[in-house]
Formats: structure tokens, C-alpha cells, sequence
């Protein structure tokens, strides 16, 4: 406890500093940087599946008021490297995805841009498509990068003499990232240097990808983003807007070209979660005890690039058992590229674990609780290292004496109020605690205290302000004294803000800097004295497995006659280490559960078959909780340090929030109804008598 860091700002509620610049609206976020003569893109995509646009015509756009250029894959600017499949685009007329880009359009207004977009002459070579996930597609294979299999003991055996089991499948649907700010990049190029206001999770890393690609040597490349409006991980990576903007940008040299990419065009080119199709057995002895656990997951990739939905990562170490079986196959077919979005694969995989848990608590006769409890492993059964805290039980146990699980009756169907069918269900949660190595802090001794600049990026969730707290209480100064500049590649490099890995990562360089900045400059430093440090990996890493966990309990009233599902109230008990501010931490949890209502109730992306076609790709179709589905939901956190994560003592909780809540609730409706959903979302049909 002695090694980590005193503290007066962290775990202090404090105001968020960007707040006040961001209700006046003097905070840019990426569209919103004010540049002269700016041009606007409109981009050309695909409308088959798989293929080729067999040819182009842009006469009629090129003579259309106002248009500058009209890009194309026969004049586009020639990139360097082209490995990565969703950024080297415009390579040919060859398309694998309907929406893929063809071209864009550059004009002097937004509007004569569409305008002449509209008027491009796309003919079309079709093939033969294929987007449908299913478990026997004869495409299924091993991801080419992933957590691998895992075979120990003899399952079938142990599966074959379990006194209690459970064998039986479930789904999560395709999902998409929606951020109140859609993908924006401003792209200038002047001959010389390529400048991108953009709205990304990691400025460093962004440039790093694209550079090669672009063959710039990364100093020529500059990406400025100060305020993100909402990522959810679809910005943790570049997709093909913003390499559309940039070689727009250098078809078109000297002003600059705006690019925001419309809700609907959202679902086919930054990332979705892929569907999950899996299939879970449950072994266990008469008193609960697990023998026997196989977890077998498919999800869908892009033919274009592979990305798995590692939907068996949680069930490597969430619960013991010495005969195991977990596998994971990735489906590549013709549609659009899947990246990350909150908890890739620990929130979808959370779905189907922890379902099945209930299933079979119910089958043995036990509590869900109980069976959880009994089933706490002390080593990580993946790893076979300690844990550096595990505190489910203790979530567990204290998220249900807050939550009032006693007034639960075990025997579904059997509360009811006001004619409405009451039920109540928990779940766990978890999620790694990682930390990156490589980013940077420089600390700068000015009139009005301290200058720390890292290019860290906020995408909302209190960058600004939680980072100012630890390096307020890293060098000993009040808050108020502490300058913070992030979002720029112009400042040292910083990690990106993903996998829970943001503030941790970017502390460990403030605390680097501060020790360099005393040695070199002491506790009296002059006006201008200024040193940097470096974020090196956690070395308990090697030593335990780091993980944080937590509980959510839901509680759901269900219309026996309608089948309407509502949301009655829902509590998340969490073990994340020390909270840097309890302000913005409640707010990161309650957001991810939230997301989870969502992923239980209300979202799915409906990919109509013949066309390779996300139908409801914008807001008006596509559903995400509002408030009014949201009756009451509170999240509190046990009060803790983790020595093992480094001198903060936190762990990041961005996605914690979001794994097992789908669950909780899905839970909860077995209860209420006695109707078991294995497939998100929940549809209220499924309750109606049949």
C-alpha cells in the first residue's frame, strides 16, 4: 500500500473541466475546426455485394456547378502499402462488400457534392453473394490471429457422467456503433504535410497506420484531435473514411476537404459487432460444482478483412473446472468490415456464459448466486496464475444485499403487480486490466503552475479532467494548477484509448515524467524547466492474472398479454481498484449498462440476404435505449486499491459496465415468465402464449 500514490484530487468528485467549453460550444470537435475555403467530400459506394463496377462514368459530375474532382480508382493517388484491406482503397474496380467506396465526390458546398454524386454512371458486374452466418458454414475456420483453443482434461467423459448438465446455443446479433459524433475527418494536404482534424481514439496510433500505407514518413503526417463526441471503439482504429479523406486530400491539394460520415453510411464503413452463434455444455456434480465446460463460438467476418468476435475469451477464466473445451471459428463472407465495439468479445460471450450459469442454477436447484460463488476459482483456469484481486463474491454478495435480491422467488411466473409478470436476474461481469506500454508525458514548469502534454484523447468519458487529477496529485500542486494538452500528434505520443487501457496507460507516463522532471529540475523547478518519461509495461502482468469484475442485477416487468418488456430497475456492483473520480467513473458505468440494456432489448442490425444490406442503418430503425426505457439504474463500486496495477491502484472500467447486463436482464425475464430467450434481443412475441 506504501508503494502507491498519496492522493488529495483522486477519488474526489471534481467537475468536468471541458465541461463549461463544451455547453457554450467553443470546444471544436473535428468537423468544427475553423479553416478557410474549405471543399466537402460526398463519397461513390457500392450497391451489390460482391463484384465489380464494371464501369464508372463521372462526365456528368465533373461538369456539375462547383465540383473540383471527382475521385475514382483510376486516378486515385497510389498508396505504398496495401496489406490492409479496408484502408487500401480505390484499388480496383473489384468490390466485396455492398457499400464499399468506388470514389467521391469534391465540390465547394456539401450539397453540390451529393448533388453531383447523384450523377455518376456505376454499372455493375455482380457474383454471386454470400452474408449469412450459420454454425455448419463449410468457410469456418481458425481465426488467424485470436486466443486459440483450448482442450483439458476429457470433457466428453466428465460431460457424459455430470448429474446435472446443460447443452444448448445462443446468439447475439450484428450491432453497431452509434456516437452522437459520427466519423468526421478534415484533410489538408500541402504538398508537404498531410494535416488531419479527426475524430479518432488515438491520434499516435492512427498516424502510425496510415503512414505506411500512404508511404509518409509519419513526422509528415499530423492528426489534431482534441474532442471526440462518443466512439464505443469505432474510432479505436482508422477505417476507409478517413483514409477517403486523406487521399482526397492529395488529389486535391492546398484547401482543405471535409468529410462527416452520415448515420446511414455508418453501418457499412466503421466497424459493427459481429454476430455470435454459441453453443455452451454445462457439467456439474449434484451440489453445483462445475466438471465439465465446453464453449464453442462462430462469429462472421468480412472477406475483405478478418475480424473475430473472440466470444469464448471470458470463459477461459471466468469459472473453474478441470475438464474444458473452448473453441473459436471466424466465418469470412461479403460484407462489411467488423472492428471493435464495447467489450469486443467479452460482452457478447458474457451473453451465452452467463445465461447458461442461470440455466443451470436452475437445473441443480440452487441460487444463481450460490452456483457462482461455488464455482469462484482461486488460480485463473486459463493461466493458472493467481488472481491480482478477484472480488465477484464479494460483488455478488454485496450488489445483492443493496439490490434486495432476497425478495426474489425463485419459481418464475409467480410475482405479479398490476398485471404485469415481475422478475429478477443477475449476472457477472469481467474484463481484463490491461496496461500499454510507450506512451509519453512531458511536464513543463509555467507562470500559472504546470504544462502536462501527452497526446491522450477524451472521447467524453473525462480524459480531461481525471488525468489532471493524477498528475495534480503526481506533482503535488492543486488541481487548479495543473495545464493539461492532449489530442494532438504534435504533443509525445500516447497510446489509444481502448480496452480499457486510456487512463492507466497515459498515468503511468505522467508518473515516469514527474519522477525524471524532480531528478533533473528538483521540488523548486524555474519557469521553463521541463523533462518527459515514458509508460513502460506493467511487470505484474507476468506474475498474476489482472482482471476486474463485477455484478449486475435487473429486475423486468413483463405484460403477460402484450408480451411488452420494460426495464424496472437495474444496480451494478463493481471491483475496478481506486476510482480517480467517482463522478465520471458512475457515469462510465452507468453508460456501459445502459449499452447493455440496448444489446437485451432494443438492438440488431437486420442484414437483408439479398443484397448484402444493413435495412436499418440509421436511428430512426435502428433502436438504442433513450430515456424513457431507462427507469433506474445505479452503479457503486467496492472500495479498493490494486497495488497490482501500478501506482494509480485503478483499473480501467470503459467496458466493464457493458459485459453480463444483457444477461442480468435476459435473467430476469426467465424469472418473470418462464420462458428462456437464448437469442438477443428479447422480443416480446416470445412471451406471448403460443
Amino acid at each position: 500500500m506504501s508503494d502507491l500514490l498519496p492522493t488529495t484530487s483522486i477519488g474526489t468528485h471534481q467537475v468536468r473541466l471541458d465541461g463549461p467549453d463544451k455547453v457554450r460550444g467553443r470546444a471544436p470537435y473535428a468537423y468544427e475546426h475553423p479553416l478557410d475555403d474549405p471543399l466537402y467530400l460526398y463519397p461513390l459506394q457500392a450497391e451489390i455485394a460482391r463484384g465489380r463496377a464494371a464501369h464508372i462514368d463521372t462526365s456528368a459530375a465533373e461538369a456539375a456547378d462547383g465540383v473540383v474532382h471527382v475521385l475514382t480508382h483510376t486516378n486515385a493517388p497510389d498508396l505504398e502499402d496495401t496489406e490492409d484491406g479496408e484502408l487500401a482503397i480505390l484499388r480496383s474496380a473489384e468490390i466485396g462488400f455492398r457499400g464499399q467506396y468506388l470514389g467521391a465526390v469534391i465540390a465547394t458546398t456539401p450539397e453540390q457534392a451529393r448533388y453531383a454524386a447523384g450523377l455518376v454512371d456505376i454499372g455493375y458486374e455482380q457474383e454471386e453473394h454470400d452474408v449469412e452466418l450459420r454454425e455448419d458454414h463449410p468457410a469456418s475456420r481458425e481465426p488467424e490471429s485470436g486466443s486459440g483453443d483450448v482442450f483439458a482434461g476429457d470433457f466428453d467423459a466428465a460431460f457424459a457422467e455430470a448429474a446435472v448438465s446443460i447443452d444448448e446455443r445462443y446468439s447475439t446479433p450484428m450491432e453497431h456503433n452509434n456516437p452522437m459524433e459520427p466519423h468526421t475527418t478534415v484533410a489538408r494536404w500541402d504538398g508537404s504535410e498531410l494535416t488531419l482534424w479527426t475524430s479518432t481514439q488515438g491520434a499516435h496510433p492512427a498516424r502510425s497506420t496510415l503512414a505506411p500505407i500512404l508511404g509518409l514518413d509519419p513526422d509528415r503526417i499530423r492528426i489534431i484531435s482534441p474532442h471526440v463526441g462518443g466512439g464505443f471503439g469505432s474510432k479505436g482504429v482508422p477505417h476507409a473514411d478517413m483514409m477517403l479523406a486523406a487521399l482526397a486530400a492529395i488529389a486535391a491539394p492546398g484547401r482543405p476537404v471535409k468529410y462527416a460520415v452520415s448515420r446511414q453510411q455508418m453501418f457499412s464503413i466503421t466497424g459493427y459487432r459481429a454476430p455470435t452463434l454459441q453453443h455452451i455444455r454445462l457439467g456439474a456434480r449434484a451440489d453445483g460444482t462445475l466438471t465439465a465446460f465446453a464453449y464453442d463460438a462462430v462469429s462472421l467476418s468480412s472477406q475483405t478483412k478478418e475480424f473475430p468476435e473472440e466470444a469464448t475469451k471470458p470463459g477461459r477464466m471466468m469459472y473453474a473446472g478441470d475438464n474444458r473445451r473452448l473453441t473459436q471459428r471466424v466465418v469470412p463472407l461479403d460484407v462489411p468490415v467488423p472492428s471493435w465495439m464495447r467489450a469486443p468479445g467479452e460482452a457478447p460471450g458474457m451473453v451465452g456464459l452467463e445465461i447458461a450459469m442461470d440455466e443451470l442454477a436452475a437445473a441443480a436447484g440452487l441460487d444463481p448466486i450460490e452456483l457462482r460463488v461455488r464455482n469462484d476459482p482461486e488460480t485463473d483456469p486459463d493461466t493458472g496464475l493467481p488472481f491480482n484481486r478477484r472480488r465477484l463474491v464479494d460483488c455478488l454478495r454485496e450488489g445483492a444485499a443493496r439490490f434486495g435480491w432476497e425478495e426474489r422467488n425463485p419459481q418464475p411466473r409467480t410475482r405479479r403487480e398490476n398485471g404485469w409478470l415481475i422478475g429478477m436476474g443477475v449476472a457477472a461481469s469481467t474484463y481484463p486490466a490491461g496496461r500499454q506500454p510507450g506512451s509519453v508525458a512531458r511536464i513543463r514548469r509555467i507562470p500559472a503552475g504546470y504544462e502536462v502534454a501527452i497526446g491522450a484523447a477524451d472521447l467524453g468519458t473525462g480524459t480531461w479532467t481525471a488525468l489532471s487529477q493524477v498528475a495534480a496529485d503526481a506533482l503535488d500542486v492543486p488541481i487548479g494548477q495543473v495545464e493539461l494538452r492532449i489530442g494532438d500528434t504534435a504533443l509525445p505520443n500516447a497510446t489509444v484509448a481502448g480496452g480499457s487501457t486510456g487512463l492507466v496507460s497515459w498515468s503511468a507516463a505522467v508518473f515516469a515524467a514527474t519522477e525524471a522532471f524532480r531528478a533533473e529540475h528538483g521540488t523548486d523547478p524555474a519557469v521553463g524547466a521541463e523533462a518527459q518519461g515514458e509508460a513502460e509495461a506493467n511487470p505484474a502482468a507476468e506474475k498474476f492474472a489482472l482482471h476486474s469484475f463485477g455484478a449486475h442485477f435487473a429486475e423486468v416487468r413483463i405484460h403477460p398479454a402484450t408480451g411488452e418488456i420494460r426495464l424496472g430497475r437495474m444496480f451494478g456492483m463493481f471491483s475496478a481498484g481506486r476510482i480517480v473520480n467517482p463522478s465520471t467513473a458512475r457515469s462510465q458505468f452507468i453508460g456501459g449498462m445502459t449499452m447493455g440494456v440496448g444489446m437485451a432489448l432494443h438492438e440488431k442490425g437486420e442484414l437483408d440476404p439479398r443484397f448484402g444490406h444493413v435495412v436499418n442503418h440509421d436511428l430512426a430503425e435502428y433502436h438504442v435505449p433513450v430515456n424513457a426505457d431507462i427507469a433506474r439504474i445505479e452503479a457503486e463500486w467496492l472500495d479498493e486499491e490494486d497495488p497490482h496495477a501500478g501506482p494509480l491502484g485503478a483499473r480501467g472500467i470503459g467496458e466493464i459496465g457493458i459485459v453480463g447486463a444483457a444477461a442480468a436482464i435476459a435473467n430476469a425475464a426467465f424469472n418473470a415468465t418462464g420462458v428462456r430467450i437464448r437469442d438477443l434481443p428479447l422480443f416480446g412475441d416470445a412471451f406471448l402464449p403460443t
